[in-house]
């Protein structure tokens, strides 16, 4: 069966190294596993500016 170059690094470094199991189950917690105030989500998407057609640089003003 093939086994890509990643998995096998990956796998490899989670046999050495078995405490970041826990470790990326408390970062995870962290950033990701929260509850969603979906009241405060309505209302910062619509307080949200409308954005420019094109982000780069201003269009040139109109002489008209």
């Amino acid at each position: 069966m093939y086994e890509s170059d990643i998995t096998k690094f990956v796998r490899d470094l989670m046999e050495h190294h078995p405490d970041l199991k826990e470790l990326q189950k408390t970062n995870r917690a962290t950033w990701w596993d929260k509850k969603q105030n979906l009241d405060e989500l309505r209302r910062h998407d619509q307080s949200a500016a409308p954005k420019q057609a094109y982000a780069y640089f201003p269009l040139p003003k109109s002489s008209a």
